[in-house]
């Protein structure tokens, strides 16, 4: 499993945002279409009928961001151990976004996990956007785009790729 700006790779399957486990929301892009995944958002829209694709709420890394998350995560320890009541803020979900998907009948908003602690980069959260307009943009597009973005998943060995090089993907894949 690998991360490459809005999208979780694992094993072939794309996912935006974080691979959702059990009942949560995330939403998996498909040969077929766009999978809503988790309770009260299942069930596919298929590529045809889908006319946009958008992401709002993208936590953007920054420095006032990282420093945040340390201290909450500092924090947080230390109220775990002077407190013996039970767990902190270190047992809550990670934030939501919202992905926007325009069908033929109607407007849905889908919620996914973000995946990236501290926020993706600028360039990475707009390439990635560009990516899921590409995708709309008709069958042979999307096709070609997330089987290039799978084949990479399964043949990639290794944790998550630097910033530099997740980039360079994310033009590869826009094209």
């Amino acid at each position: 499993m690998t991360m490459v700006g809005l999208f979780w790779i694992a094993e072939g399957d794309v996912y935006v945002g974080a691979k959702p486990s059990g009942a949560a929301p995330g939403v998996r892009l498909t040969s077929d279409g766009v999978l809503a995944l988790g309770d009260g958002q299942a069930g596919i829209h298929l590529w045809e009928d889908v006319r946009a694709l958008t992401v709002d709420d993208v936590p953007v890394k920054s420095l006032k961001r990282q420093v945040g998350v340390v201290t909450e995560v500092a924090l947080d320890m230390v109220m775990n151990l002077a407190l013996t009541v039970g767990p902190g803020r270190l047992g809550e979900a990670p934030p939501l976004m919202t992905i926007d998907l325009e069908t033929d009948d109607g407007e849905y908003e889908l919620k996914a996990y973000v995946a990236a602690a501290v926020g993706y980069t600028p360039a990475e959260a707009e390439l990635s956007r560009a990516l899921l307009s590409r995708l709309t943009e008709g069958a042979a597009t999307m096709a070609t785009t997330l089987a290039a973005m799978s084949e990479w998943g399964r043949t990639w060995e290794g944790g998550t790729p630097r910033t530099a090089q997740r980039e360079e993907l994310l033009r590869e894949w826009v094209g």
